[in-house]
């Protein structure tokens, strides 16, 4: 950023533009647009026509809640056209302590918005002296897919998903979005991305209310793996060049990323289980009849 753009420089030794030293919005990219608003991805000139084949594009992300958390994974594989252009890509961030999100679409611009999501944060609790809720944090997120239509409209189109865990509620909370930043809250789980037809189909065979987080994470695994057996752009668990998803679960005491060798273990669980019955865990079904039955659910 140079002087040109801002004006004299004032203050810290005339190092900085006023405009940094003035107290103002709390909106970090509010603050980008009115100073440099050519840093802002949206705001990039391209040429007229689809660019979706000249980027690498990140692809299957789910999420699911527990009693007292909630966690998200992904699986580590980018694509280009019908090449695989990168199998250790990572899709799953932390947002701040008590909230993280996940990237499917054009890969570059993801990591690109995930980055200036963290931003906007840290940026709003340094101004504001708190943090934002679930909910404001769930609207900014929107705002910023909002500022990419452009590019999505060329086939560079960015589409996260968003998880927390809520202290005002007590619960973890996913929130999934579309490209104009439509945004809506998913109940218990969610997945997004090349994979997620499928992805979702096996979280609603598995999913219960009551998993804990070890059995949360176990189901999220097979729903990649179920997504990565009909999706060629889902890497499934790579064994021999022991690549694996990153899971990312979120507590009241905060998130962190379950350790590697945590999650290689209940990747292995899982392709074990599959050389036994390929195509993974049968849900349950109970008889009719007796009490607390999937057919008493259903009424």
């Amino acid at each position: 950023m140079t002087e040109s753009h801002h004006g004299p420089a004032q203050g810290l030794g005339a190092r900085l533009p006023a405009a940094y030293l003035t107290p103002g919005s709390s909106s970090f990219s509010d603050f980008v647009a009115a100073q440099a608003p050519d840093l802002l991805p949206g705001r990039r000139a391209l040429p007229a026509g689809s660019a979706a084949d000249l980027a690498p594009h990140g692809t299957t992300i789910v999420a699911l809640t527990f009693p007292g958390g909630v966690l998200m994974a992904g699986d580590r594989r980018a694509t280009m056209g019908n090449i695989i252009s990168s199998r250790d890509i990572e899709k799953v961030f932390p947002a701040d302590e008590l909230s993280c999100v996940g990237i499917a679409g054009t890969a570059g611009l993801a990591v690109e918005m995930v980055r200036l999501f963290q931003l906007e944060l840290e940026h709003y609790e340094k101004i504001e002296g708190t943090t934002l809720s679930m909910q404001g944090k769930a609207n900014r997120l929107s705002a910023l897919i909002r500022g990419n239509l452009g590019l999505a409209m060329q086939g560079l189109a960015v589409v996260p998903l968003f998880a927390g865990f809520d202290l005002d509620s007590g619960e973890g909370r996913i929130f999934s979005y579309d490209v104009v930043g439509g945004r809506g809250e998913e109940n218990g789980f969610h997945a997004v991305g090349s994979g997620s037809l499928f992805a979702r189909g096996s979280l609603k065979k598995l999913y219960r209310t009551d998993l804990d987080a070890r059995t949360a994470a176990l189901v999220a695994l097979q729903a990649l793996y179920d997504a990565a057996d009909d999706d060629s752009a889902t890497g499934g668990p790579d064994l021999t060049r022991r690549i694996f998803p990153i899971v990312h679960v979120i507590t009241a005491d905060g998130g962190s990323r379950l350790p590697e060798a945590e999650v290689n273990a209940l990747a292995e669980e899982v392709v074990a289980g599959r050389l036994r019955q390929p195509n993974g865990p049968l849900a349950r079904v109970e008889q009719p009849g007796t009490p607390g039955t999937a057919q008493e659910d259903a009424r």
